[in-house]
């Protein structure tokens, strides 16, 4: 019975979601709400067992004094300070105000966000170096990809229209600003789609062994 209820609870929200799509008609509709204001409850408590089991996992590494532990202590410091003012809404004039979000806001700006910025500023030279050994020229596709890479970013830079500003209306579609355009618009697009449609068969086929029970791994290993 330890697994059993389980999977009927999961096969029923499970049908009970897909067939709402389907017949958006009463009671599915009704049901559909009542299992979405369950998971927001759900995620409730996950998002607790989530704060704990981080705090739990650092505390574990400052009090072991294990390497890196600095790091750890910055990010309960972090993670307990950000928690308190938003519970507490810290700086803010009036509890209901969404405009501005007090001390919640100016952290952001101040400090995540300029933080983030210089991690993705340091993402760009290793970004650099993986082009580099990716775009050699050594076959066919190598060629094609390396090519198309640099028209791309040709085209981000004032190079790329200075480059092919003296092609003649009608060779147009030639300048690397179209050329770059019409890469994003027609062979990357259909890539991306494909790769949508490839994640969305595979969610589909987990989703109904999930349902079905097939796959059981969310129950755990006991």
């Amino acid at each position: 019975m330890k697994k059993q209820i389980p999977l009927l609870i999961t096969f029923i929200s499970g049908l009970v979601m897909i067939i709402a799509i389907f017949i958006p008609h009463y009671p599915f509709t009704k049901m559909e709400k009542w299992f979405t204001v369950w998971f927001n409850i759900i995620a409730v408590f996950a998002f607790i067992l989530g704060g704990g089991n981080l705090i739990r996992m650092h505390g574990n590494k400052i009090y072991k004094r294990a390497e890196g532990w600095g790091y750890s202590l910055v990010a309960i410091i972090g993670f307990v300070g950000m928690l308190t003012i938003g519970l507490l809404q810290i700086g803010v004039d009036g509890y209901f105000q969404r405009v501005d979000q007090g001390w919640t806001d100016k952290i952001y700006w101040n400090i995540i966000w300029p933080l983030a910025s210089t991690m993705f500023a340091l993402l760009a030279f290793f970004v650099a170096s993986a082009s580099y050994r990716a775009f050699r020229a050594k076959n066919v596709e190598a060629t094609i990809l390396l090519a198309t890479a640099i028209i791309i970013l040709l085209a981000r830079t004032f190079l790329g229209a200075v480059l092919t500003d003296w092609l003649p209306d009608e060779l147009a579609f030639l300048k690397i600003p179209e050329l770059a355009n019409w890469i994003m618009t027609s062979p990357n697009l259909a890539g991306q789609r494909a790769i949508m449609i490839g994640i969305a068969l595979g969610i589909i086929s987990t989703s109904l062994k999930i349902i079905l029970g097939i796959e059981r791994s969310y129950l755990g290993s006991d």
